[in-house]
């Protein structure tokens, strides 16, 4: 008896948990399965015709994607060092009591309120090289030689991707270091100070130990993000001049709904951008945690 009511009490606890497990097959395992197979065929979107590990072979060969996945890693190291960089700085500034600081933390963390793709575009016209903002100055004020094709050059254009990206999201790091700052105890300050620690010193042996949790979420954020990076180069550059800026993710886009229907080659692009995040994390994320430890 006591048998049958164990039963059907552990029944009812399946009950509620099935519309979870049922949307989680559905629209989870279900559609990284499919990905997995598709990934393995010549697929239009319509029809498909297994060709085993064709896709995979192909991009070790194919210029484009080559390209699209040295722009990743560029993006991601450049973008996760100075966003980083830039927004432990200004944390240290902002958690400062000075006038207007709740302002200036608004300011900064602004941008990245905003949709990527909106502030691409307007970004796409303030670098436009004929009628643009950027070159007008430039011109008025009589530095015509520094005028650049800001996004139509290759070289200037992953830079312009990579300054935009970081402006934009610089303060979300910042508002994370911010929490990370203002949770370390003051007293510990108080007895550097009566030490007589230099700041630096206090930075290097305080400060930067008792943020490591805030560090470590940073980067992987920002690194996962920037693997990931499409809005900011499909609204900048869309990947031109040619396929110079293309990112792994705008590469997927333009194979299965730019220029041609290439879905399972799209689709095996995204297996190997899914493979690489999980090995990048694996290594990265528990290395951070380590450093936490030992700091």
């Amino acid at each position: 008896m006591a048998n049958n009511r164990r039963i059907r009490i552990e029944l009812l606890w399946f009950l509620f948990i099935l519309p979870v497990l049922a949307f989680y097959l559905i629209f989870f395992i279900v559609p990284s399965a499919s990905t997995v197979y598709y990934s393995l065929t010549d697929w239009d979107g319509v029809t498909s015709k297994f060709i085993g590990i064709d896709n995979f072979i192909e991009m070790v060969h194919d210029q484009m994607i080559l390209t699209s996945f040295g722009n990743t890693a560029m993006y991601a190291v450049f973008i996760t060092i100075v966003q980083n960089l830039a927004g432990l700085v200004l944390a240290v500034f902002m958690v400062k009591n000075i006038a207007g600081v709740n302002f200036l933390r608004t300011i900064f963390f602004m941008p990245y309120v905003f949709s990527a793709l909106l502030l691409g575009y307007v970004w796409s016209f303030i670098l436009e090289p004929n009628i643009g903002v950027v070159n007008n100055v430039l011109e008025f004020a009589r530095l015509g030689f520094l005028k650049q094709n800001w996004l139509g050059d290759p070289a200037i254009g992953r830079w312009m991707i990579i300054f935009i990206t970081i402006w934009q999201c610089v303060g979300y790091s910042m508002v994370i270091y911010i929490a990370g700052l203002q949770a370390i105890p003051k007293d510990m300050y108080e007895s550097a100070d009566i030490d007589g620690a230099r700041p630096f010193s206090t930075f290097r042996h305080i400060t930067f130990p008792l943020i490591a949790p805030a560090f470590t979420i940073n980067i992987m954020l920002s690194l996962i993000g920037c693997l990931k990076l499409f809005d900011q180069i499909y609204a900048l550059t869309n990947g031109g001049p040619g396929f110079a800026t293309n990112s792994v993710a705008t590469m997927i886009y333009n194979l299965g709904f730019g220029s041609g229907t290439r879905w399972g080659y799209g689709t095996a692009m995204s297996v190997t951008l899914f493979v690489c995040i999980l090995v990048i994390s694996t290594i990265v994320l528990p290395y951070l945690r380590r450093r936490e430890v030992e700091m």
